[in-house]
């Protein structure tokens, strides 16, 4: 019979055997796992990071696929269906049919007031955010790790100042900061009598979540720099004579990818909720651009009368703000097992 320890010791030690040989068959010579190998490994045993990636990319196919799916569809997130077809409003605004609306025509119904289609509201939504979300995080892993690992690396009033000037980004509020300067930003670049580009919000949102991303990805990159330049492969490359460049790039980046794709992993779904968010204030993306925030907002304005409207947006964010949370968990469980919850 197995005693408790000795089960606990061969579950432990499973991941160390297998990573040492993989026996390709009967008579073979053992060959060696890599750690992409290993991590993939792990990560396919963990059934919760698989399901969340299942859920992650679908809803990453139906951005792609949102024009596709709308003409099979056969309506658009912009057309007022409401009010250009008697009989779908009531004269209060609100849908005559129950539900929302809800029907064989409007699979999720329609909007209150203007009556537009919800189903290809929320498929829009889908990319408004995730590519607002896409391109800060990209943005912001780039200049995290940059100053960063100069920063780590370099040290002396180089990480001093930068150090300090991270210090003071942190403590901003940073969605006070965007509600507050949103309108400065919009006031300098377009007339009073004009209407605000599609592409100005846009290019604001992603610059101000950016701008308040990167300190705290930067921070991390910081402490992890400054214990590898101690270890014995940088003392190494420098006696070798090699350039400043060559060790942050040969010797510090590699060993520097498990943070920054797990960083980012869990980046991603933080911007996609800070985005709608600022939607949901007033400083997010303007109609009439599909927006999973401003639907919220409307959905809260509209809840007592039809609640059926709030309900979709916020059950959508919320499933794909947890499965993309759980994947980057998973994500970092597979990379370092040791801190497996």
């Amino acid at each position: 019979m197995t005693s408790p320890l000795q089960a606990t010791t061969s579950e432990h030690t499973s991941d160390a055997v297998d990573a040492a040989i993989a026996v390709s068959g009967a008579g073979q010579a053992p060959v060696g796992r890599s750690p992409g190998q290993l991590m993939w490994r792990r990560f396919r045993r963990d059934k919760t990071g698989v399901i969340s990636a299942i859920i992650v990319l679908f809803f990453i196919l139906v951005a792609l696929a949102a024009p596709l799916i709308s003409a099979v569809y056969g309506k658009d997130p912009y057309t007022t269906y409401g009010l250009d077809n008697p009989g779908l409003l009531n004269q209060y605004g609100f849908p005559i049919l129950p539900n929302g609306g809800i029907s064989s025509d409007f699979w999720f119904g329609i909007e209150p007031g203007l009556g537009r289609d919800v189903f290809t509201q929320l498929v829009y939504g889908i990319r408004t955010s995730l590519l607002l979300a896409l391109a800060a995080t990209v943005a912001t892993t780039v200049i995290g790790v940059v100053i960063g690992i100069v920063i780590g690396y370099t040290g002396g009033r180089i990480d001093y100042f930068t150090g300090r000037a991270i210090d003071i980004l942190l403590s901003f509020p940073s969605t006070l900061f965007i509600i507050a300067f949103m309108p400065v930003l919009e006031n300098k670049f377009v007339a009073p009598d004009a209407e605000t580009p599609t592409w100005l919000r846009a290019f604001a949102l992603i610059f101000f979540l950016t701008f308040f991303g990167w300190p705290s990805l930067a921070r991390l990159l910081r402490g992890n720099v400054l214990s590898l330049r101690e270890r014995e492969f940088v003392e190494a490359a420098k006696v070798t004579g090699a350039s400043p460049g060559r060790i942050v790039f040969k010797e510090l980046l590699p060993n520097l990818w498990t943070p920054i794709l797990i960083q980012s992993t869990l980046l991603l779904p933080a911007l996609v909720a800070a985005e709608a968010a600022l939607s949901y204030l007033g400083v997010g993306m303007i109609e009439p651009v599909p927006d999973w925030g401003r639907m919220f907002q409307r959905g809260t304005e509209v809840y007592v009368d039809d609640i059926t409207y709030l309900i979709f947006p916020g059950v959508a964010l919320l499933i794909f703000i947890i499965a993309f949370n759980l994947l980057g968990d998973s994500i970092r469980d597979a990379f370092d097992p040791k801190i497996r919850r």
